[in-house]
This record gives structure tokens, sequence and C-alpha cells, in this order.
């Protein structure tokens, strides 16, 4: 066990000391803990080293907004204790790490396995409109649903014990440490990256995954030049909880006979052990076509901008705009993409609940309620609480008139009760 730094996570080891080193990295929502059935059998060829999302399993509540926040903590982690070549298996965002740590320090990762990952996690909106529900109702929500996101209905209703215990970690996790971790998957995107994972990678998923299921894996596989996938019948988000046998011995097979040892300097294991549970045969795809670089110079704000308008308003506002756009209106989306989003949102000056709030009162001020619900929602997004916003929309009151006011909290009470509302 470890005491645990702003800069660093909270860890454990098992297994013997001179073994080479197997990291494993946790779900959202989980503990450590998710991965204990697999413990007795990777210990006894590897060093396994566990490790804590900030403010999961008790740790310390330091939130990260983004995955290489998280893998820079991770990496200090085990900086600061010596291990300089690991393998690594993580499930969904603690593949995203795995995927990120061989991305930013291929010399450091031996082999990878990614579990029910993705290169891309759904929908930024997704992600944030799950940050406002929880920073609004708590994670209660997130505890109530978890059973049906992560397991098969027939194994939930089998075996409500481990269903209780895995909705038990998602209560006990730190709201403000869920809430930036959906931050940081709302903004992971690695597709066009794919190409540059050098390592042997394994990408296994549960057949049955609604959260990021085989057309996920199926990416990364023809992404990632050296790949395989390995699809688990009769099983959804966290295989290793609901199969056991099945992952442990596709994580055995994997990592004794995939791990790439450039440094000379951990030895590889010998065995190769027969699988124990049926599963699709192991398959290997080809590799994804990688983007041409962008031309130098100063670099154009309307990729950023459009980046930051998604950000804040959301995929789904930001694709009806675009879609409406023609050749009369479609320079004025450009001007608005590249001046207001990429060139003012985008200023360090002031964080993004300011410049919502700043927002709020001038739309509210001008008249032009028309574009309220829009940044109410982003408002929500960027971090500020009903309680805020109602704040915001009282000053407003104060300072441009009653009736306008009025007409903003019809506006935003009905935006806020349809997105804190948790879902059935």
């Amino acid at each position: 066990m470890s005491e645990t730094p702003p800069n660093t996570l909270q860890y454990r080891f098992d297994g013997p000391e001179d073994a080479p080193v197997l990291v494993i990295g946790p779900s959202l929502g989980t503990t450590w803990h998710m991965w204990d059935r697999q413990i007795p059998e990777l210990t006894q060829h590897w060093r396994v080293f566990r490790y804590d999302l900030p403010g999961h399993g008790g740790a310390p509540a330091h939130p990260a907004t983004a995955i290489g926040v998280l893998a820079d903590r991770l990496m200090a982690t085990l900086d600061g204790l010596g291990v300089q070549r690991f393998g690594y298996v993580g499930c969904s965002i603690g593949g995203a790490i795995g995927a990120d740590l061989a991305l930013r320090h291929p010399r450091r990762v031996a082999s990878l396995a990614l579990v029910a990952s993705s290169a891309r996690f759904g929908s930024a909106d997704e992600f944030r409109q799950r940050g406002v529900i929880v920073r609004t109702n708590g994670l209660e929500p997130m505890a109530r649903t978890a059973p049906e996101r992560w397991f098969t209905p027939g194994f939930a209703a089998a075996q409500p014990a481990i269903v209780e215990w895995a909705v038990q970690m998602v209560r006990t996790t730190d709201p403000g440490c869920y809430i930036a971790a959906c931050e940081a998957l709302a903004a992971f995107d690695i597709r066009s990256e794919l190409g540059r994972i050098g390592v042997p990678t394994l990408v296994l998923v549960g057949a049955e995954d609604q959260v990021t299921g085989p057309g996920d894996a199926r990416t990364l596989v023809a992404g990632i030049p050296d790949a395989r996938l390995a699809l688990v019948p009769g099983t959804s988000h966290l295989a290793p909880v609901e199969q056991p046998a099945a992952v442990t011995d596709l994580l055995l097979t994997h990592f004794s006979t995939a791990w790439q040892d450039t440094l000379a300097a951990i030895p590889v294991p010998s065995f190769v052990p027969r699988l124990s549970a049926p599963v699709l045969p192991v398959a290997e795809l080809t590799a994804a076509a990688q983007p041409e670089a962008e031309a130098g110079g100063r670099a154009d704000p309307y990729e950023p901008g459009m980046k930051i308008r998604r950000e804040v308003l959301g995929d789904a506002h930001v694709d009806g705009v675009m879609a409406a756009a023609d050749d009369f209106t479609g320079d004025f989306q450009e001007l608005v993409t590249r001046y207001a989003w990429g060139e003012v949102w985008s200023r360090e000056g002031l964080d993004r609940r300011t410049r919502s709030s700043v927002t709020l009162t001038a739309l509210v001020a001008s008249g032009h309620l028309e574009g309220l619900a829009a940044h109410v929602s982003a408002a929500l997004r960027n971090g500020l609480t009903p309680a805020e916003i109602r704040e915001v929309l009282l000053q407003t009151a104060v300072y441009c008139g009653i009736p306008a006011a009025s007409a903003a909290f019809t506006i935003a009470q009905s935006v806020i009760r349809a997105e804190t509302t948790p879902p059935a």
C-alpha cells in the first residue's frame, strides 16, 4: 500500500518481488478490487501492480480532467518505485491510460491489453451530461444504473451479491473525481494516432458490451499494427468480473507470448497456458491509414475553435447548426467558429465557468434569449450548478430588468430540469 501525494496514484503490489511487473488499471467507478479474481494466477508469473483512480477506493480526491494527467501520475508513481519496464492491462478508462502510455512512453511498455476500451468513448456530450447529473444529484443515479451498464441481465440476476458490491464501489467514489474522469473521457480521442502504438496489443471485449462494444474493439484492432482481438461470449462491460476465468486465460496467453523485450531488462515468462473457457479465436486485422501532417505556420483557429464549440455547446447542438448552414450562412458559421470559439473562448484569461456566467448575463441584457437555452446547457457542462445559474439570473434581474430575467428564468428552468433529471 502507499502514501499518495497529489501527483501520484494509490497503489498496491502483489506477487514475487523479482518477477516482471504487470500494471493493471481499473474502470471508471471501480477500484483495483475489480481484478481480484485474476490476481492468484497472474501473480504466479508477474509482480502485479494495481492502482486506484483519484477519489476511488478511498484514494485521495485529487481530480484529473485529462487521460494524459492520469497517465503522468501513474508514471510518476512507477518512477518513484524504480519500475522501468512493464506490461499493462486496463479496463475502459484504464485502457485509455494504457494506450496513452504506449503512445507517449513506448520504451516503457512491453506489452498492452485493452479491455472494454475504445479509441473514443461514445460522444463527448454523453460524458459531460453524466457529469452534470452527478454534480446535481450525486453518484446515486450512476450507482443505480451501473448494473445494466456493466453486466448482462442473466449475470445480474444470478449474482446479486456481486452486483451490490459493484454498486457500492460507485457509491463510495468521490463525486468531483468521477466528474473529472468523465471530462477526461469526453476529451479522449486517439483514433488518428492508433498506428503509432508499437507494442503487441490484445484487444479484449465482451460480446454483449453496450458501453464499449465489439465495434469499438474492431476500431482499435484495425488501427494498431500489432493487435489481436478476443471476443468473450455472454459478457458485458466488466468482463474481468463477469467472466474471470476466460479473461485470466486470455491475459496469461497474451503476456506470456507477446512481451516485447527491446531493452532486454526483464525476463519473458516461458509458459503458454491452455484456455479454460471458450472464446473466439484471436484474430489479427490490418492497420488503419494515418492522416497526413498539417502544414507549418500559424495554426488556423478553426479546428481548435470547433473543438471548444463542441465541448461547450455539445455535439448535437453544433451538428444541428452546421447541418443547417448553406452557401448563404456557411461563411458566418466559419467566422463564429474561428473568432468567437477559436480566438476568444480559447483564451486563458477566464475559465469556462466564468465565461458561461458572463455569456448568460450578456444574452439576458441584450435580449437575445433565443440563444439562452444552449448556453444554460453549456453552463451546466462547464461546471456551474443550478444554484449558481439561479444567482447569475437574479443578478441580471437587478441590472437588466425584471421582464428579461423572468423570461430567462422560464427558459433556464426548463433546460435545467431536462439536463439534471437522472435516467429512469
